[in-house]
């Protein structure tokens, strides 16, 4: 069975609690990792929730603000100790790819293995990664510097053939090929059709939307995703507050899943000022009801 899921390692804002991180999440799709975001203290979370890092193909970041990037030189520095050899591939900010190597070439760091940096295009639906699984489109985000959300969305998988309907009907490999391939097959003057054999694969999509103003403009970009992730820095009646900051309310985001018919929405990029989330999300839901909070070492299917 296919999996697509994702795992919070990191939900808070900029100031990390002794229980909340900054921005992090691995993304997990049939066991290839994509890391989005990597805010301090990221490579504890993947430790602390035995996730495999040298498994990470992908490491994309959003923006360059602190609390979304500040582990990530920590991570690639801890990849390089444990003898890494897999190649590594960082999609982001322009900029990112000169801290990065000024702060190996400052440390005298020569990474063991081979890194390849990708620049972010600033716009919505531009193509930033794509391997045999998934294709990774951009979203162009409304903050106080460039800052980028992503759509994750799988690749279309060959539809599967009903394991009983194969020893239901003796089917043979040919014939089995025949139904992949979207025709039914004759058995004896009888029809075998194969909307009744065949399930088919629906690609599922993700997309994960941080800091940022409200902003509708990139609904067409997110319409009907399985799961969205969106910042919810303030309450609803800190509206004000949120636009000043380039930030997002909890009736925004809320409003943001609405108009795309997403099918659920997750909340994060939690204030300090809260400790009782589970308001953001009774919040949430007075306007999309299928809310979930992001939490620390919880993983969400997709």
């Amino acid at each position: 069975m296919s999996r697509f899921d994702v795992t919070i390692l990191g939900a808070n804002s900029a100031i990390p609690t002794a229980n909340r991180f900054p921005t992090a999440q691995l993304l997990n799709i049939n066991e290839s990792y994509y890391l989005i975001d990597c805010g301090e203290g990221t490579q504890i979370q993947l430790r602390k929730n035995k996730l495999k890092f040298q498994r990470i193909e992908v490491i994309f970041i959003s923006h360059l603000h602190g609390d979304h990037y500040f582990g990530l030189i920590g991570l690639l520095t801890t990849m390089h100790l444990l003898k890494r050899e897999k190649p590594l591939k960082i999609v982001g900010p322009e900029k990112l790819w000169e801290i990065i190597t000024l702060q190996l070439d400052v440390a005298g760091t020569k990474l063991a293995y081979p890194v390849t940096f990708e620049p972010i295009s600033f716009s919505n639906g531009a193509l930033l990664h794509s391997d045999t699984k998934i294709e990774v489109t951009a979203l162009k985000l409304n903050h106080r510097i460039a800052c980028a959300g992503f759509v994750f969305k799988q690749k279309p998988k060959e539809p599967s053939v009903r394991k009983d309907k194969i020893q239901d009907h003796q089917l043979t490999i040919d014939e089995i090929k025949e139904l992949k391939s979207g025709n039914s097959i004759e058995r004896k003057g009888k029809e075998l059709l194969n909307e009744l054999i065949v399930q088919p694969q629906q690609p599922k999509a993700y997309a994960y939307v941080t800091d940022t103003k409200m902003n509708e403009q990139i609904i067409p970009f997110i319409k009907e995703v399985d799961l969205l992730y969106h910042e919810t820095t303030f309450k609803k009646h800190e509206t004000k507050r949120a636009k000043e900051t380039y930030h997002s309310t909890t009736h925004q985001a809320a409003e943001i899943a609405l108009k795309a018919n997403v099918t659920k929405l997750m909340i994060g990029h939690y204030s300090t000022r809260y400790d009782n989330l589970e308001e953001l999300r009774q919040e949430c839901m007075e306007v999309f009801e299928n809310t979930v909070l992001a939490t620390e070492g919880e993983t969400i299917l997709v």
